[in-house]
């Protein structure tokens, strides 16, 4: 055998002409924010000057994904939807959502046609993953780190609902959207928005609707209807108001958890609030003090 066999002669590192090999170029990095989160930092951004609330969980119902269409994700309101959130996002806002499944599959109607109630509530909740992986795509595609925790494990898709993770995922500075609701059956996702809302310390909660707060009565049907600014918990309970569901108003009612209903179907409005202005109508205890850490607009 030939002495140093193996060894590439002098200049030669891997090109058969004996010219030195070339790295491959670098390709360009995408805007689309990567699911592993290997570059993602860990430094979030400065709460903005003038914004009320460092914590928000923001509850969006699956019909305002339709937009003003049939479909059941019309896909100008999901970029519109994105948009808004990446833009309060660079507020240095931590922002959790909930998203209801209505526009795909809602449960408490299946029943009321004769389906096991159990079966359909699990059914509406696999409906919330579905439009939570749609947003998650929309805001990804803006460069948004973005986190899907689901009540249900189904870890090929999502992550499973873990507490101190999702705080973790908040003070990374990423947006977390909790799915499938509270993970059982009989419970809606209004009440898995008041809950998870106190589980991760947020301020308020912020229900997004198609009209511009809480009326008397339907400012749809009636020309009449009055808009409330301010109610207590008791007010909406007792009046049959509509706001939220009697267990998750209570919930908030419990631990002094203000709720605020507005119109996101306004393009800034959620920029809007966080910065102050009057805007929809806010469900607090008045005779006690918000929640330590939270500011109420007047």
């Amino acid at each position: 055998m030939a002495k140093g066999k193996g060894k590439s002669p002098p200049g030669h590192n891997g090109d058969v002409n004996g010219a030195p090999a070339t790295k491959p170029a670098t390709p360009p990095a995408r805007p689309r924010a990567s699911a592993s989160g290997a570059t993602e930092s860990d430094t979030k951004l400065p709460l903005a000057p003038g914004v009320k609330y460092r914590r928000i969980l923001l509850k969006l119902s699956g019909e305002a994904l339709m937009g003003s269409t049939q479909n059941a994700i019309d896909s100008a309101t999901l970029s519109q939807i994105a948009d808004e959130l990446v833009d309060v996002h660079g507020l240095g806002v931590e922002i959790a959502m909930v998203l209801g499944g209505g526009n795909i599959f809602r449960g408490i109607a299946a029943s009321s046609s004769g389906m096991d109630r159990a079966h359909a509530d699990y059914m509406g909740m696999l409906a919330t993953v579905i439009n939570s992986l749609a947003l998650q795509d929309a805001l990804e595609a803006r460069g948004a780190h973005t986190r899907v925790m689901t009540a249900l494990e189904m870890e090929r898709v999502a992550e499973p609902y873990i507490r101190r993770r999702s705080i973790r995922h908040l003070e990374k500075g990423r947006l977390v959207i909790f799915a499938a609701g509270t993970g059982n059956p009989y419970f809606t996702t209004d009440t898995a928005a008041s809950l998870r809302a106190m589980e991760i310390g947020a301020e308020i909660v912020m229900k997004a609707t198609k009209v511009d707060g809480v009326y008397d009565k339907d400012p749809n049907k009636h020309k009449d209807a009055r808009m409330f600014r301010r109610l207590s918990y008791l007010d909406v309970l007792n009046r049959n108001l509509g706001v939220m569901d009697s267990t998750a108003i209570s919930l908030c009612r419990d631990n002094n958890l203000p709720i605020l209903v507005f119109n996101m179907t306004k393009p800034g409005n959620i920029r809007r609030v966080l910065l102050g202005e009057p805007l929809g109508t806010m469900v607090l205890d008045e005779r006690r003090e918000p929640r330590p850490g939270t500011n109420v607009a007047t």
